[in-house]
């Protein structure tokens, strides 16, 4: 198989879960923080829903300088225009990965702040850190529901909530 292909079957398997995990935030929690050093939810499920964003940018482009396009995160602040963000985000990259090729993940890709480079990587490993990015942060926000005591729904298995609910049927 590809790594094409299986980066398009990992990407659309974790979308899923990402959906249900962003479809359950409540809309009165987008201000509400665990601590003043961590994000609002706002700010991670906006953030969340931008980073399949960084799979069309990792095709297209060859890197990002912050100094000449400063980061300015969309402000979603309901669980419906989050998920249309993500959706719109997800598709796009979905897309663009699509008519890559392997050779095209070799390439190289920047991450920079003028001349400061953040990262020197392959368009490959860019696709792989979004990825990475949208699982760890998908996480934070599992931590931040479970906190609000708002049931999780399970990622690569059951969620302790899912599997007391088992535990009813047995």
């Amino acid at each position: 198989m590809s790594i094409i292909k299986l980066l398009l079957k990992e990407i659309e398997q974790d979308a899923q879960i990402t959906r249900n995990l962003l479809i359950i935030v409540p809309n009165n929690k987008y201000n509400w923080q665990p601590h003043p050093k961590s994000m609002t939810i706002m700010q991670l499920t906006n953030h969340i829903a931008e980073l399949p964003g960084w799979i069309s940018m990792a095709i297209t482009t060859n890197g990002l300088d912050f100094a000449a396009n400063p980061y300015e995160s969309t402000a979603a602040d309901t669980t419906a225009d989050v998920l249309e963000i993500f959706e719109n985000t997800y598709a796009d990259g979905r897309a663009h990965l699509q008519t890559a090729n392997e050779a095209d993940l070799e390439k190289p890709w920047v991450l920079r702040s003028g001349e400061h480079v953040l990262a020197d990587m392959t368009k490959y490993e860019t696709v792989r850190i979004a990825i990475a990015q949208t699982i760890h942060h998908r996480a934070q926000l599992g931590v931040y529901l479970r906190l609000l005591n708002i049931p999780i729904p399970g990622s690569y298995g059951p969620s302790a909530d899912e599997l007391e609910e088992m535990k009813h049927y047995a």
